[in-house]
């Protein structure tokens, strides 16, 4: 039985078009807000949403932005107001709804553009999830910076070159890049042979990607010649990233000309060091794209992983963090993703590693300090009363024997 959110604040269209779609054989659920609404929606995943835009806490359309932003605008959604115009009906339209009804809403509209909806959803059942962009992240004063940074170069320019160090957000900064017509993603540094006009107009509208510059082969370097000639032909963007000098790429055997071109317009991209506070915050999303794609069970993360996750290095950058949240969701046979999870996954082994049995008794000791006062601190997320009632150290002492040590505390968490 197909299934339909309505979300309304008004108790008396609410039971007005559940009465009628009721009797239409659709099974109902029921909001009278944005946040009842994201908690029904994630809870019954509804096949159509009918979204009042006038709500007590967030308009529809921002919460109709909300959910494109995180790739969960993948079920049809028909916008509804009673004080409507046709600027907010396009805007509807242009964020990704299927049709708008003004009220009152008579009978038979209502039931045409449910019909529509329901019968414009793909036939196979699989319904796309959006890539996840930085529009996920409106509260990151960084990562709103760099998303305006993209918007401004975008403007001028069809290709970008990103420099990045250790800990990359690469790979989410050229999927958020403006202008692109579709999701259309080619990496290029997985085609091995020669590049194709074929495969360039498959891809037209979308992106070309390369991770890392220098990890591309003599033969790939004509691939990329080959796409930055033709990214006006067929509406392309190129992204490549790069940790290496353009002296280093040149001594490398790239070809001078194609390095000055690829380095005529760059943008130093943040790390995860960086974003250190928005940890929590990018992990969450990832895990609800993850959800949506139907790639991972459905879980969420406690407070206390999504801590671990924001003490944690992240040198891999986005794409290692990405990797340890499918992981985790696949791996945890609980609803709720906890610490410990995330610890056994990070560090499944952290009392023996670095250890060495051949040192003097004096070092050897120092050493295996170190290693139990950091997996400790890690694992009480910084809080040192709990750390030092753990440990049977008074703080002053504790203090002092992390300073010894060379751990970092930042007195995180000191009265949780």
């Amino acid at each position: 039985m197909p299934s339909i959110l309505i979300v309304d604040d008004e108790v008396g269209i609410r039971e007005l078009l559940s009465e009628i779609l009721r009797d239409e054989g659709y099974s109902i659920r029921l909001a009278d807000n944005a946040a009842s609404a994201r908690a029904a929606r994630h809870a019954a995943r509804p096949d159509l949403v009918l979204l009042d835009i006038w709500m007590p806490d967030a308009d529809g359309i921002s919460l109709l932005k909300e959910w494109s932003a995180n790739g969960q605008l993948n079920m049809p959604v028909i916008m509804m107001s009673g004080h409507g115009t046709i600027d907010t009906a396009v805007e509807a339209t242009r964020i990704g709804a299927i049709d708008y009804l003004e009220k009152p809403i008579g009978l038979q509209k209502l039931l045409a553009a449910v019909k529509r909806a329901m019968t414009a959803q793909p036939s196979d059942g699989i319904k796309p999830v959006a890539a996840l962009t930085l529009e996920a992240f409106p509260r990151s004063t960084v990562l709103r910076d760099l998303r305006k940074q993209l918007e401004q170069i975008s403007a001028r320019s069809r290709h970008l070159l990103l420099r990045v160090g250790a800990g990359s957000l690469a790979e989410l900064t050229a999927r958020s890049l403006p202008g692109r017509r579709n999701d259309a993603w080619l990496d290029l540094s997985t085609i091995g042979g020669p590049l194709d006009i074929e495969l360039l107009q498959k891809h037209q509208g979308g992106t070309v990607y390369i991770p890392e510059l220098s990890r591309l082969s003599r033969p790939q370097h004509k691939n990329l010649a080959f796409a930055l000639d033709r990214l006006d032909r067929f509406d392309l963007r190129l992204v490549a990233a790069t940790d290496q000098t353009p002296d280093a790429l040149e001594s490398a055997g790239w070809e001078p000309a194609l390095v000055h071109r690829l380095f005529e317009i760059s943008l130093p991209v943040p790390s995860m060091a960086d974003v250190r506070d928005d940890i929590p915050d990018l992990a969450q999303q990832l895990l609800i794209h993850l959800v949506e794609a139907g790639e991972v069970p459905n879980h969420k993360l406690s407070t206390a992983a999504l801590n671990v996750l924001r003490t944690h290095a992240w040198p891999g950058g986005y794409g290692e963090l990405r990797a340890a949240v499918r992981s985790l969701a696949l791996g945890t046979l609980d609803e709720e993703i906890g610490h410990q999870d995330v610890h056994r996954m990070l560090d499944p082994q952290p009392a023996a590693a670095g250890l060495h049995l051949d040192l003097p008794l004096r070092e050897a000791r120092e050493a295996f300090e170190r290693i139990y006062f950091d997996y400790h601190l890690r694992l009480e997320n910084g809080n040192m009363t709990r750390l030092a009632e753990k440990t049977g150290l008074e703080r002053t002492h504790l203090y002092r024997k992390l300073k010894q040590l060379g751990i970092q505390t930042g007195r995180r968490g000191d009265g949780a």
